[in-house]
């Protein structure tokens, strides 16, 4: 169980409500509280995309919101439901198409969306230009590395129903995360799924692999209407701490529109925070990512963090046809908007 500090004069009911929401810890004097500590996950590692949590830290975003923001990095976008599902955390951030199937799987854990970050989701199919798959069909006859738990492999059936592959002729092979793009590189496989500004880079940094090699079939250019990575949160969390969700949620808008004003600046606050990593391939990733997922004509028209409801509809049907849905679940079970900040706070 995660430990609270209280003032010197706790309240014994808040602490209550506090500690099974995963709050980590109050601290305070008299009337006024210090700031509360909240653990937030990650789906992946600490890459270029994660920048706008690390801008919102460094910035003061999270503290202004009275909030002490831990980021942890995560498990894959899949896997990782389950952990703010659990209230190990209560926030993090996942694949919102598998958020649906969970729900669907799980109809009494009410695991919701409240931000968008990924407009565009970067499901990809990533291969080499040797390998002869330039669109989708060229999969036949092929070998697929896929690691079960990824976000762009989830979607696979949907994206073979989308553009008429005949997946008979795809042999799927199980790899592990550290070993795909290496893999791809010796040729041990044909092609790989993942997100592309994370395949895409990371081969670059496998032996012998030029930029111009590299060949990125991204799914939403290819049928998937689907949205992608979303801030998720514990349901009991928000019910009894909705100030502080608004207040993430507010602080990290904040952190999108910075980083996508000056990336060169917020890649700065991850390299802090990865020191192993190139900090050029890091800003070529973030940059990728604004371009292709984050900043679309839709997020520059809308404001950042909503989603288009009908189109989130639309996904669900999409996700229906290669999902057998039990306890199928509405679009407004997935996303809600109650924590957004009005649109003109939003916007670019």
């Amino acid at each position: 169980m995660l430990g609270l500090k209280f003032s010197t004069r706790p309240s014994r009911r808040l602490g209550a409500a506090l500690l099974g929401c995963g709050l980590v810890a109050l601290a305070g004097s008299g009337q006024a509280f210090a700031q509360t500590a909240v653990k937030f996950a990650l789906d992946w590692k600490f890459e270029g995309p994660s920048a706008p949590y690390f801008v919102a830290i460094d910035k003061g975003f999270y503290k202004a919101e009275g909030l002490d923001v831990t980021v942890d990095t995560g498990p894959g976008s899949v896997a990782g439901i389950g952990r703010v599902a659990a209230g190990t955390y209560p926030l993090g951030f996942f694949d919102i198409n598998s958020l649906v199937k969970f729900r669907d799987q799980n109809p009494d854990k009410a695991v919701k969306a409240v931000m968008m970050v990924y407009d565009r989701p970067p499901f990809a199919i990533v291969s080499l230009k040797s390998k002869g798959v330039a669109k989708p069909k060229d999969l036949e006859g092929k070998t697929l590395g896929a690691p079960a738990a990824d976000g762009a492999f989830a979607q696979w059936k949907a994206f073979v129903a989308a553009n008429k592959i005949d997946d008979s002729k795809v042999k799927i092979e199980n790899v592990g995360f550290p070993v795909r793009e290496p893999m791809l590189a010796t040729g041990k496989v044909d092609a790989i799924t993942g997100f592309s500004f994370s395949s895409h880079f990371n081969l670059l940094q496998q032996k012998g692999v030029k930029e111009e090699d590299v060949v990125t079939i991204l799914m939403a250019d290819h049928g998937l209407v689907l949205y992608g990575n979303a801030i998720m949160v514990n349901p009991e969390f928000a019910k009894a701490n909705p100030k502080i969700v608004a207040g993430f949620v507010r602080a990290t808008i904040k952190g999108v529109i910075e980083t996508a004003k000056n990336p060169e600046e917020a890649i700065k606050s991850v390299m802090k925070r990865n020191e192993t990593g190139d900090a050029a391939i890091e800003l070529a990733r973030l940059k990728m990512a604004l371009r292709d997922n984050m900043v679309t004509p839709w997020v520059k028209a809308n404001g950042v963090g909503g989603v288009d409801m009908d189109r989130l509809a639309k996904s669900l049907d999409q996700i229906g046809l290669t999902f057998d849905y039990t306890n199928r679940p509405k679009a407004d079970d997935i996303f809600t908007s109650e924590f957004l900040p009005p649109a003109s706070e939003r916007k670019l």
